[in-house]
C-alpha cells in the first residue's frame, strides 16, 4: 500500500505519519508538503528512513494530481482549508483516493464525476466533522422516528493547566479557531430551520451548558450547519430538533462576545496603520505565545452525541461519550489522535476494500461502523453509549 499524507509536516500531518509508520504500518509513505523545513522534527518522532519527503506546491492541483499518479493507493489531505478543493481535483484527475478532514460542502459538485470515473472521495473524516457523523449515522438505524440530534465537540485543556483568561490552550490550527468564532450556523427548532448568524453565536440566548461526565458543566456554542446532515442522513422531514455544538470551559463566550462586537474578529484591514493589518490577523499573532501547552499538560478532547426519537412505540434516548486525553509520553495531542487516527483508519479501509463505493462519500453513510470502532478501540479510544427506553 502506498499512501501520499498532503500538509505531512503539519501538527496533524506529523501524527498521520506516526499512525502509518509506527501503529499500523504501510509499506510505503510519501510525506508532501511546501516547506521541507520540519523534517528534522520529524525525525525525533518517527523513523524518517521509511518515508520519502517530497516538496509540491498545494496550491496547483496540476503538480498534486502529477503526484498522485504515480501508482499511490490512496492520499490523506491535510492542507490547509483553502487548498482542500486543489487536493480533491487533483485526487479526482489522478483517479486515486483521498481522505480529508474538512467540511464536505465545497466539492459535493464532484460527485457525479468522481462516481462514474469510480473514485473515492471522502470529506469530513476527522474528530468533528467525522467520528460523530459514525455514530450518528450508526445510532439512527436504531430509531423508527427520530425527534432530537444534537452533536457537541470540543477540545480544552485539563482543569489543571487552565492558567490564563479563557481557559483553553491551543492543540488545532489557530486559524482555524478564530474563524469557527465568527462563522453562522443553521439549527433546527420545533421542525423549522432556523439561522443563527455570527454575530449571535456567543449571546446568552443560543448558548447553554451540558454535563459531562468527570468534567461537570461545559459551554455549548452554535457552530455548523445541522440541517445539511439531516437531509444527508435522509431524517430532515421527521426531526423536531438538530444543532452542532463547539464545548469549552464556562466563560468562553463572556470573553469573545465583546471582543467580536467590538471587531476584532474583522477580515477589514484598519486605516492608518504603517502597514495593512486586520484585527483578525491581529490576535492570530498576539495570542498564541499565551495559548501552549506545557510539555507536562494535559489536553482532553469531549464529545457528546444525543439522540432521541421512538422505537417499537416507545421513547427511547442514546447518549454517545467520548473522551480522549494527551499522551503525555508521546507529546501526541488529544485532537491530532481524534482527527488524524480516523483520517488514517478511513484511508485503509478504502485501500482494502473494506468500503466499496465512488463518488463523493460520506462518513455517516458509507464507513463501516463496528470496523471502524474496533479499529479505533485498538487505539485507545472508546465510545460509551447510553441507551434508555420508556418502560411498557
Amino acid at each position: 500500500m502506498k499512501v501520499v499524507v498532503l500538509g505531512g509536516l503539519g501538527m496533524q500531518g506529523k501524527a498521520a505519519l506516526v499512525d502509518l509508520v509506527n501503529v499500523d504500518p504501510v509499506d510505503d509513505v510519501i510525506c508532501v508538503d511546501a516547506d521541507l523545513k520540519g523534517w528534522k522534527q520529524l525525525e525525533e518522532i518517527v523513523d524518517t528512513s521509511r518515508i520519502l519527503p517530497v516538496q509540491v506546491d498545494g496550491t496547483s492541483p496540476k503538480a498534486l494530481s502529477s503526484l498522485l499518479a504515480q501508482d499511490v493507493d490512496v492520499a490523506i489531505d491535510l492542507l490547509p482549508l483553502p487548498l482542500m478543493v486543489n487536493a480533491f481535483e487533483a485526487a479526482l484527475e489522478a483517479g486515486v483516493p483521498l481522505v480529508s478532514t474538512n467540511y464536505g460542502k465545497p466539492i459535493r459538485r464532484l460527485h457525479q464525476a468522481a462516481a462514474a470515473a469510480g473514485v473515492a472521495l471522502m470529506p469530513e473524516c476527522g474528530l468533528d466533522p467525522g467520528i460523530d457523523l459514525i455514530i450518528c449515522g450508526h445510532t439512527i438505524r436504531q430509531f423508527d422516528r427520530l425527534e432530537l440530534i444534537d452533536s457537541y465537540c470540543g477540545g480544552l485543556p485539563e482543569r489543571t493547566a487552565c492558567d490564563n483568561p479563557i481557559d483553553y490552550k491551543i492543540s488545532w490550527n489557530w486559524d482555524g479557531v478564530l474563524r469557527s468564532q465568527n462563522r453562522d450556523s443553521v439549527f433546527i427548532e420545533d421542525g423549522r430551520r432556523l439561522e443563527v448568524p455570527a454575530a449571535d453565536q456567543h449571546t446568552s440566548k443560543m448558548i447553554h451548558q451540558v454535563d459531562f461526565p468527570g468534567l461537570g458543566a461545559l459551554e455549548a456554542i452554535p457552530n455548523g450547519d445541522a440541517e445539511f446532515y439531516t437531509q444527508l442522513l435522509g431524517v430532515s422531514a421527521d426531526v423536531r430538533r438538530a444543532g452542532r455544538y463547539s464545548l469549552r470551559w464556562p466563560g468562553w463566550c463572556a470573553f469573545w462576545q465583546p471582543l467580536k462586537a467590538l471587531g476584532f474578529l474583522s477580515d477589514t484591514p484598519l486605516p492608518g496603520l504603517p502597514c495593512p493589518v486586520c484585527p483578525h490577523q491581529f490576535l492570530a499573532v498576539l495570542l498564541p505565545p499565551f495559548l501552549q501547552y506545557r510539555d507536562d499538560e494535559k489536553e482532553l478532547v469531549v464529545m457528546l452525541n444525543r439522540v432521541e426519537g421512538l422505537k417499537d412505540g416507545r421513547n427511547k434516548s442514546i447518549r454517545s461519550y467520548l473522551l480522549i486525553e494527551r499522551d503525555l509520553q508521546t507529546g501526541l495531542f488529544a485532537m491530532s489522535a481524534g482527527v488524524v487516527f480516523t483520517a488514517a483508519i478511513v484511508a485503509r479501509m478504502i485501500s482494502r476494500k473494506q468500503i466499496h463505493a465512488a463518488g463523493v462519500l460520506s462518513t455517516a453513510l458509507d464507513v463501516p461502523y463496528e470496523a471502524f470502532m474496533s479499529e479505533l478501540s485498538r487505539l485507545g479510544i472508546l465510545v460509551k453509549e447510553e441507551v434508555v427506553v420508556e418502560a411498557t
